[in-house]
């Protein structure tokens, strides 16, 4: 098994727990690869883990930016995968992998979100992470203001009462 970090929305999240699975193989996610173990030189698989939680949370502004209806929270899930399931994609960046088979509920080991007093940081930084994909420096700004932000963490039986909020 792999644990892969896929970022998400809480629109994504509401629609795992409706349908029971994300269905739309390939997902894009983060996990501990061999480019990640090269670049952070760290043997710690919890700090390797964390980095890679960190990289999904930063792909989750994407989605954000993509989907202007879900709320402004980045959205992490940790999910437990076949080997099989999982293609590394470190040509793409460190630590990217492909899983290539819906990921059912039951693989979903916690889900990582942003509490309410991130949420203007990150509606900052969802509007601005094109613009530092590609280099702009005040966009920089704004991702990096979201990043100092930590994501709390919940159990997958939690999920439906945080999804009430909203």
């Amino acid at each position: 098994m792999v644990r892969v970090y896929l970022p998400a929305t809480l629109n994504m999240l509401r629609q795992l727990l409706e349908e029971r699975q994300l269905a739309a193989a390939p997902l894009t996610g983060f996990a501990v690869t061999p480019g990640m173990r090269e670049w952070y030189l760290d043997e710690d698989v919890e700090e390797l883990e964390y980095a890679a939680g960190r990289q999904a949370a930063r792909a989750s502004l994407r989605l954000l930016d993509a989907d202007l209806a879900a709320p402004r929270r980045r959205v992490v899930l940790a999910v437990d995968v076949p080997d099989s399931d999982v293609t590394v994609r470190d040509d793409l960046d460190r630590g990217v992998v492909r899983v290539g088979a819906a990921v059912p509920l039951a693989a979903v080991a916690s889900a990582h979100v942003d509490d309410a007093d991130a949420e203007g940081a990150v509606a900052a930084a969802a509007s601005a992470i094109v613009a530092a994909d590609l280099g702009d420096s005040q966009a920089e700004d704004a991702v990096d203001d979201a990043d100092a932000y930590e994501l709390a963490w919940f159990a997958t039986q939690e999920l439906a009462a945080l999804l009430e909020q909203f």
